[in-house]
């Protein structure tokens, strides 16, 4: 129940950048849909589902509110297609840009902090939720790049297909959609994406502590 507690601030963290991050490249790309509908914010109410929260937190695979956009708004320098996979992998990006940024935190105190990071009961705390956060991004990223339908991952392959594999794609997506609950329901997503996430997690972890190394 403690590691429960401990991982909201996590959870709310990763799902509202990740929402974020599909709305700012939406709007950077021209479509004013997102901050209409106020998902240009870094509230956490305004992109957490319920539904989709719970099941981050009990079966480690959720979601957020889909952020809604009109790839006919983007701008003409772009196409709506190479703009939807932009979009969609800017949520993930965010993800891994907010693990990398956490991990600083965590070596920074460490580093600069340590009476307090590991000696007092707050600081270890705050260093276990730090933890927490590095983790949850980095497996809300790549749970999000797998490449079939509703995952980001899935158009951001078809933003690279040509005509004839997008349609063939498109034609199978309820498929593919079969597909994505059978892994989801069964132990086949851990099994895909936990190499991913671990080699990740080692890499953001070895570049930022052999940055900090310098400091010790």
């Amino acid at each position: 129940i403690f590691s429960l507690i401990l991982s909201i601030p996590a959870v709310l963290l990763a799902i509202t950048v990740h929402e974020f991050g599909h709305a700012f490249a939406a709007y950077k790309l021209g479509d004013d849909t997102p901050v209409r509908q106020g998902r240009l914010s870094l509230n956490p109410f305004d992109h957490v589902d319920p539904l989709g929260l719970a099941m981050l937190l009990f079966a480690h695979i959720g979601w957020g509110k889909p952020v809604e956009i009109n790839p006919n708004n983007f701008d003409r320098k772009i196409s709506a297609r190479a703009g939807e996979a932009i979009v969609a992998a800017a949520g993930p990006i965010m993800n891994i840009l907010l693990a990398f940024v956490i991990a600083i935190i965590f070596y920074a105190l460490q580093v600069f902090a340590t009476g307090f990071a590991i000696g007092t009961q707050t600081g270890m705390i705050i260093m276990t939720m730090l933890q927490y956060a590095v983790i949850v991004n980095v497996g809300l990223g790549v749970f999000n790049l797998i490449p079939l339908p509703p995952l980001d991952g899935s158009k951001v392959l078809m933003g690279f297909l040509p005509y004839n594999a997008k349609r063939w794609f498109e034609e199978h997506e309820k498929v593919f959609y079969i597909i994505f609950l059978v892994i989801w329901i069964t132990p086949i997503a851990s099994l895909i994406i936990s190499p991913a996430i671990d080699a990740i997690t080692s890499g953001i972890d070895s570049l930022v502590s052999g940055l900090f190394s310098l400091f010790m």
